[in-house]
């Protein structure tokens, strides 16, 4: 993971070159582009989760869900704070969840426009 990737405050002041833009946000759509992390995100859309509620809605192993949110955490697009002996996962900002939500309506016309099959 490339450490530019881990996202600075929303109100940091410095405005980053469109190159840096453009690595930065291949870097976040290629970690959009895993089935696992886009269920993820997807469900954590909705509302804070945990480990078992995420393994619940994305059918993957809770080793597979472990792995997946530990790197969208080291690339700050989670957050997690503990409620006892838990860790509750978040998204980090609102712009993801709707870059999740274009792409899976994306998905929807490209899914629409398909031909029948035979």
């Amino acid at each position: 993971m490339n450490a530019r990737m881990h996202l600075p405050g929303a109100h940091d002041s410095h405005q980053p070159a469109e190159g840096e833009r453009i690595a930065v946000a291949v870097e976040v759509l290629g970690l959009l582009a895993d089935r696992t992390r886009l269920a993820l995100l997807r469900r954590l859309g909705e509302g804070e989760a945990d480990v078992t509620t995420l393994t619940a809605a994305t059918g993957a192993t809770r080793t597979s869900v472990s792995q997946h949110l530990a790197r969208l955490r080291l690339s700050g697009l989670v957050t997690t704070r503990k409620e006892g002996r838990r860790v509750v996962y978040g998204l980090r900002h609102g712009h993801l969840r709707r870059l999740v939500d274009e792409a899976l309506n994306v998905a929807d016309h490209q899914i629409g426009h398909l031909p029948p099959h035979d």
